[in-house]
């Protein structure tokens, strides 16, 4: 990665295990990231099966929950993203219709 390239949006990704669920967020989220905000992400997957201790930090009580560190506020999403727009929306990437 270049020096000059801003990475604007910090997105983690809590599941836990390869549900069927769990798959389907990530392939959604990566879809929409590449969609509309390419080179301007990072995804980070978090699996609570091998790592439960870190669901506490974002107090996370529902898998799969996609959780927005960055741009603040932190928000979240919990489901498998199957939604584009209440992803683009809650994420704030989009602005809402009207």
């Amino acid at each position: 990665m270049e020096l000059d390239e801003v990475i604007k949006y910090e997105l983690r990704l809590y599941v836990a295990g390869k549900t069927a669920k769990s798959v389907t967020a990530l392939t959604n989220l990566k879809k929409y990231c590449e969609e509309h905000l390419k080179g301007q992400y990072v995804i980070e997957v978090i699996d609570l099966l091998q790592q439960p201790q870190l669901a506490e930090g974002d107090q996370i009580f529902a898998i799969p929950t996609l959780v927005r560190k960055v741009p603040e506020p932190i928000r979240k999403i919990i489901g498998d993203l199957s939604n584009e727009e209440k992803v683009l929306v809650g994420l704030n990437i989009i602005p809402v219709s009207k």
